[in-house]
């Protein structure tokens, strides 16, 4: 769902709520590493563009690989047209770990402390995307929904995952990962503890969640989502213990 469209000296704009969202995710963020002074403001706005870079391929191929393969290899050219939609959140997070491997060998920063600090802020992303997805109609849950905040969509009413989503993934995620920078705090520890904890809100949330279309219930009638939520459960919690153990 578009804000407003406009067409400009012969271009049409036509800015969309979860393209706003992102972007104001990506400028919140910004803001909260500037003020931490991890890194000066070059290789802070370098780090942006790298990880905003990751987000996009990431998500995108992520999205052409997990979830609708067969279609875009008989129509490549669709790969790039993300205006189009469709994007994944797990092809993403692959997406900003190679980007900031990449940034760190570059610049010489220590990788972990980079992903601890990227990885603290990108709940608030996660949620305002959410949000976007809330005003587009995107990601619903279940149908026949008639409580609060319900989304009407071709006459049916659905219930509104993408808030409880918003809600796990922002406030209580964000809430969780300061907590724990608070109290013993050790290289990689935010970075595998939003690992795990993301894996287990997405898993759970996708039980209300309509499955994607062409998709449906997999494997033990777990959604795609579940699925690729999993090993970021596992990856989490090992390396969570593994960082711990050779911090001490």
């Amino acid at each position: 769902m578009t804000i407003f469209s406009i067409t400009l000296f012969g271009i049409h704009i036509a800015p969309s709520w979860y393209g706003l969202m992102y972007a104001l995710g990506f400028f919140i963020g910004y803001w909260i590493l500037k003020r931490r002074k991890i890194l000066s403001d070059v290789e802070l706005e370098s780090l942006i563009f790298y990880v905003f870079i990751g987000v996009l391929i990431g998500g995108r191929l992520g999205y052409v690989l997990f979830y609708n393969l067969p279609f875009y290899l008989a129509n490549p050219l669709e790969i790039i047209q993300t205006w189009h939609g469709g994007m994944s959140f797990h092809g993403g997070v692959i997406g900003v770990i190679i980007a900031m491997i990449l940034f760190s060998q570059i610049n010489r920063k220590p990788f972990l402390i980079i992903a601890d600090h990227i990885t603290s802020v990108l709940p608030i992303g996660l949620g305002l995307g959410r949000i976007g997805n809330y005003l587009n109609g995107e990601l619903l849950g279940f149908a026949n929904y008639t409580g609060p905040l319900a989304v009407i969509k071709n006459g049916v009413s659905y219930f509104p995952s993408p808030l409880l989503e918003a809600t796990l993934e922002w406030v209580v995620l964000f809430m969780i990962l300061f907590f724990l920078r608070q109290k013993n705090i050790f290289p990689g520890k935010i970075a595998a503890s939003f690992l795990f904890w993301y894996g287990i809100f997405r898993f759970s949330v996708e039980f209300v969640r309509i499955p994607d279309v062409g998709l449906g219930y997999l494997t033990f009638g777990l959604t795609m989502g579940q699925i690729l939520s999993i090993p970021m459960i596992i990856i989490g919690t090992i390396l969570y213990f593994f960082f711990k153990k050779n911090a001490k």
